[in-house]
């Protein structure tokens, strides 16, 4: 999956030279924001009983942005089935029997859910921008 991160480039950038009061209104914003892509990951991995338990978000801490993250130690599975976001199918041993590798149907869930939620993530922190700048007198 391909993004075009020229635009939030410019505005991590941009965000440094912001006031730290509304910087610090930013974040809650972002999480907020991001809300309904954490909600729609879990719900893609729902056919899985650990892998949604083992995603969580959280906001990055130097730059503009969440953190999207599945813990390996919790649900191993999870990237082998993610596939890189590309239905089909992968390769795997079955019950760990090395000798013997099968095929298996990938279950992507991860990017599927940025990709479904990118619009409205991106009009919720263009809307809560536009209040907090307002608030502050932009």
């Amino acid at each position: 999956m391909s993004v075009d991160r020229s635009q939030l480039q410019v505005l991590i950038r941009d965000l440094h030279e912001v006031p730290p009061a509304i910087r610090k209104e930013f974040r809650p914003l972002l999480k907020k924001a991001a809300e309904p892509t954490l909600a729609r990951m879990k719900a893609n991995a729902s056919w899985s009983s650990r892998i949604p338990g083992a995603i969580t978000m959280r906001a990055a801490n130097t730059t503009a942005g969440v953190r999207f993250r599945v813990n390996a130690g919790r649900a191993p599975h999870a990237r082998p089935y993610e596939n890189q976001g590309d239905p089909g199918t992968f390769r795997a041993p079955l019950w760990g029997d090395r000798e013997h590798w099968f095929p298996h149907r990938a279950r992507p869930f991860f990017y599927r859910a940025v990709e479904a939620t990118a619009d409205r993530v991106r009009d919720d922190i263009a809307d809560g921008l536009m209040d907090i700048a307002a608030r502050h007198g932009f």
